[in-house]
């Protein structure tokens, strides 16, 4: 069975927690939308992310996190200790630990940044915790499928939309999946391996 076509029987228990979490990242990324299309809510994303993490664990800290993993990174004036106020340390220092190095509150010039800052996240994910590199893990699957689709659908277009071409990005997450494979002791790895090479193989099949 290829583990990318999984189909489990486990439904995500919708606890107080796990609510409180949809109910802030829904609030706190109202009006962002996806690079891919431009148009697609942006909450879809940490929504699908929390998904994937559920058929990977039962830990509700690292589900909720997954919920959050994008709002130190993506949204202004809500920070860290604002995190660990409404959710806890372990929330706040999974999120933190999957964040990158840059604050929403500065503008800054993402392409001319983009080498330097997936260059720290790297060297970040391989001292991260386990927990931290499952989010990371999620996080990364999904961004893969939604390239892959939104690839098919726009074709080289596409990455006009993004900080970096396209042999870049593949780069970054072969780059990522190398530490999660040596780091991270879950299947979940492995789907994610199952991901990059469709996409590689996307690509060099268009190059011919």
């Amino acid at each position: 069975m290829k583990l990318r076509n999984i189909i489990t029987n486990k439904s995500m228990k919708l606890s107080p927690r796990i609510q409180a979490a949809i109910n802030l990242a829904s609030n706190l990324h109202f009006g962002q939308v996806r690079k891919g299309d431009g148009k697609l809510p942006y909450i879809s994303h940490p929504f699908s992310v929390s998904w994937i993490l559920n058929e990977f664990t039962d830990n509700e800290d690292v589900i909720v996190a997954g919920l959050l993993h994008d709002v130190l990174e993506d949204v202004k004036d809500y920070r860290y200790d604002d995190l660990k106020r409404d959710f806890g340390a372990t929330v706040a220092e999974i999120v933190q630990g999957v964040s990158e190095d840059k604050d929403p509150n500065i503008a800054i010039d993402e392409k001319a940044t983009w080498e330097e800052r997936k260059g720290k996240y790297l060297e970040n994910l391989k001292n991260d915790s386990p927990e931290a590199m499952m989010v990371c893990c999620a996080d990364k699957i999904h961004n893969l499928r939604s390239m892959i689709e939104s690839y098919k659908e726009q074709g080289d277009a596409l990455w006009d939309r993004f900080n970096s071409p396209a042999d870049k990005k593949l780069w970054f997450y072969e780059e990522v999946y190398k530490v999660l494979k040596v780091k991270l002791n879950n299947p979940m790895v492995e789907v994610l391996g199952q991901e990059v090479e469709i996409l590689k193989e996307l690509l060099h099949s268009s190059e011919h």
